[in-house]
């Protein structure tokens, strides 16, 4: 069960989210998680436990400011009206919370899915603190300088996505591998958001477990 946190973005201004915490006692790594264009929902929260369950310390900063939806129209306004500077100053200034927590062992990466998986690549690229990056099915618009992007990045990306394209993120992954920076690319017989099982018209539960497992071991591998 998550709970509500408060943190300061990155310039100090109050930035809040939703926690759960592992079950161990011990120190653990850290996770930020971004949110669909739904915002912080009980989807999201129910991939929050998952991340706890994991092992993880697992953060959904709420960058909708207590908005929700299950209106597509709505959701698209949202995120159209969303302040992506902001949110990246709030996304950072997560990072640096969690680093700094101390039950953090202080390494922290960002998971994020559809507009969360735009900014998860964002983040990587202007967040020189992330150790790890799993953006999913998202593609950022505008794109960030990815030249800032230090932490290793596996992106997941449906074949028959009409809006995060293979195509769109080939790019991404073809620009970082010019400058040497790496990122690992798996794409899914799958519909975009095949992740999101509240949604049974493109849930794919094969395609999202395997994608699980492979994002929980590469944050694995990642923080430690």
């Amino acid at each position: 069960m998550s709970e509500k946190v408060s943190f300061p973005a990155k310039d100090g201004s109050p930035a809040t989210g939703e926690i759960v915490w592992p079950k161990q006692g011990a120190k653990a790594p850290a996770v930020v998680l971004l949110q669909e264009w739904w915002g912080v929902n009980d989807h999201i929260r129910s991939l929050l436990d998952r991340l706890a369950a994991a092992g993880f310390i697992a953060l959904a900063p709420d960058l909708y400011h207590g908005k929700t939806t299950k209106d597509a129209t709505e959701a698209n306004r949202l995120m159209t009206e969303l302040d992506k500077p902001r949110a990246l100053e709030e996304i950072a200034g997560a990072v640096r919370f969690l680093s700094a927590h101390e039950r953090s062992t202080g390494k922290v990466g960002v998971i994020g899915f559809c507009m969360g998986g735009a900014l998860s690549f964002s983040a990587a690229a202007t967040i020189p603190e992330l150790a790890a990056a799993v953006p999913f099915y998202g593609i950022p618009s505008p794109a960030p300088d990815y030249a800032g992007v230090k932490a290793p990045i596996l992106a997941h990306f449906a074949a028959r996505d009409g809006w995060a394209t293979p195509a769109a993120a080939e790019m991404i992954r073809n620009e970082l591998a010019a400058r040497g920076q790496p990122m690992e690319l798996q794409l899914y017989d799958a519909d975009h958001a095949f992740v999101n099982d509240t949604r049974p018209e493109v849930y794919a539960p094969e395609a999202a477990k395997l994608a699980w497992e492979r994002s929980i071991a590469f944050l694995k591998q990642h923080l430690g």
